[in-house]
């Protein structure tokens, strides 16, 4: 549940931020405001189903694009199209700063495992080797493979977790 304090602290940290973001894609500050001020209207709204150990910044930031898109899409016969192509490019670039933020959070993760467990990690997702060929390669067994797997990804999972949603964004606009 969130709490009004909570929420609050919420609010005064990322009002600025979001308002700037929301923004780049509208190029209309007091519109940015309204927008932003709705996503935390719409949070506040549902605070009994809010889990503040999920990353609660990450539902901000997508809800906020989101409603930016929606209101250009929604206006878009009012918007001539080099405002259109302009605010494209705004995307691409947003889309790729998330994916070099997760990129970096990747390789941080990566970084962070005991060195057995990273190297079976990167044998298996980057080299594509089997289990039982990874066990052969490092003298291991399959059983030992499969728990620094385990490892490696319960740690990206937790790392990641904040990323969901954009991750999925980005996967989404990639199709």
């Amino acid at each position: 549940m969130l709490e009004k304090d909570i929420f609050e602290e919420l609010f005064k940290t990322h009002f600025k931020p979001l308002c700037g973001f929301a923004n780049k894609y509208l190029k209309d500050v007091d519109l940015a405001k309204e927008i932003v001020h709705d996503v935390f209207v719409k949070l506040w709204e549902k605070r009994e189903q809010i889990d503040m150990n999920k990353a609660v910044k990450s539902y901000l930031y997508t809800a906020v694009n989101n409603k930016s898109l929606n209101h250009i899409r929604d206006n878009k016969k009012f918007v001539n199209s080099d405002y259109i192509i302009e605010n494209e490019t705004d995307w691409n670039y947003s889309d790729n700063l998330v994916e070099l933020e997760i990129q970096e959070k990747i390789t941080a993760t990566l970084d962070s495992l005991p060195p057995k467990c990273r190297e079976v990690f990167k044998l298996s997702r980057y080299e594509n080797l089997k289990y039982k060929q990874i066990a052969e390669r490092l003298n291991i067994s399959v059983k030992t493979v499969e728990s620094h797997m385990s490892k490696a990804l319960k740690a990206l999972r937790k790392n990641l977790s904040e990323y969901l949603t954009s991750l999925l964004l980005l996967i989404i606009s990639q199709m």
